[in-house]
């Protein structure tokens, strides 16, 4: 384990520490790691915060241009969406491009992700569609990808299959690894997923936002993809972390979210990559975990007071504090 300096989220209720939440993160460039914290090689499941990456052979390969994908649809692709009305009715419109329908998908059936929402769907319905899967605008990606290619579409979320194959490659291209001998496991929308150091899921997104070392090809790639991942709206959802963070930003943000306290994001005009991780997979952690490494990077403005816990009554009734202990260097090597 390679500690680089101490990032912490606690939780404070009467002046005592509650809860401790421990955050592996890293910023890296083009180069590498710049800076780190916890274990920069710490394996990583990076959940749908690398959707960005993987959405990297819908533009590749002309499969978006091919179908006449915009940016809202390119977003949905890199999107966990909130499944508002908006959402469905794009990803809806996108699977009849195809010729398609959302029994084509194969996500799963799930209820919409965010609160009006869902809130909605408990009001009507309540019958969980595979549209409303927060990821069914990335499964619509695959689907594109497998029609302009001439691959099947019936089980393109294996491993074994052409689709999941481009998409393996992309990770590989972006993060400079072999993904043969890999850790895999299964995502909760039925994708391949690898354990990768967080330090080069850093770096790969450091690679997406500023592609000169890439392929010509692939750095072409990359910049309808940066500028959808930008649309927070169509990437998440009213009320989430990367609206609040795009709001608030005080220059352009890629940022995305990801199960069990992932975030991974970039900043175009830098350069520069970012990965987290809490531990514990408590998304409170990862959420106040990245705005406040945004602040270090002063990308949000600072707070004016401590960030409040309130109970059911409203009333206040501890805080969150961030406590980050600056690396022992400037620039570590990414091994």
């Amino acid at each position: 384990m390679t500690v680089d300096g101490s990032f912490t989220i606690e939780i404070v209720r009467g002046g005592a520490v509650e809860s401790v939440h421990t955050v592996h993160a890293v910023i890296a460039d083009r180069d590498g790691t710049v800076q780190a914290w916890g274990d920069r090689r710490r394996p990583t499941i990076a959940r749908s915060a690398i959707k960005s990456i993987q959405a990297l052979p819908l533009t590749a390969t002309g499969a978006a241009e091919a179908y006449g994908l915009g940016s809202r649809e390119l977003a949905l692709a890199c999107a966990s969406h909130s499944g508002e009305p908006e959402h469905v009715a794009r990803v809806l419109a996108w699977l009849h491009r195809l010729g398609l329908s959302e029994d084509d998908l194969e996500c799963g059936p799930d209820r919409p992700l965010g609160r009006a929402a869902r809130r909605h769907f408990f009001e009507t319905e309540g019958v969980k569609r595979p549209v409303l899967n927060c990821c069914s605008g990335k499964h619509t990606g695959f689907l594109t990808l497998a029609m302009h290619l001439g691959y099947p579409t019936a089980g393109y979320i294996k491993r074994a299959s052409p689709v999941q194959d481009r998409v393996t490659g992309a990770v590989e291209a972006m993060t400079g690894l072999d993904l043969s001998a890999v850790p895999s496991g299964i995502d909760g929308c039925g994708i391949p997923v690898f354990a990768l150091p967080i330090e080069r899921l850093a770096f790969a997104m450091a690679r997406l936002v500023d592609p000169v070392h890439l392929p010509d090809d692939l750095a072409a790639a990359t910049v309808p993809i940066v500028e959808a991942a930008q649309l927070s709206f169509w990437v998440a959802g009213t009320g989430r972390t990367e609206m609040h963070v795009e709001r608030a930003a005080t220059e352009p943000v890629v940022i995305k979210t990801g199960a069990e306290g992932m975030f991974m994001a970039a900043l175009p005009a830098r350069g520069l990559g970012i990965a987290l991780k809490a531990a514990d997979g408590a998304s409170r952690a990862s959420q106040a975990g990245i705005k406040a490494l945004l602040r270090h990077l002063d990308v949000l403005p600072a707070l004016d007071g401590p960030v409040e816990v309130r109970n059911k009554a409203g009333d206040v009734s501890g805080e969150v504090r961030v406590v980050i202990n600056s690396p022992v260097a400037a620039r570590l090597a990414a091994a």
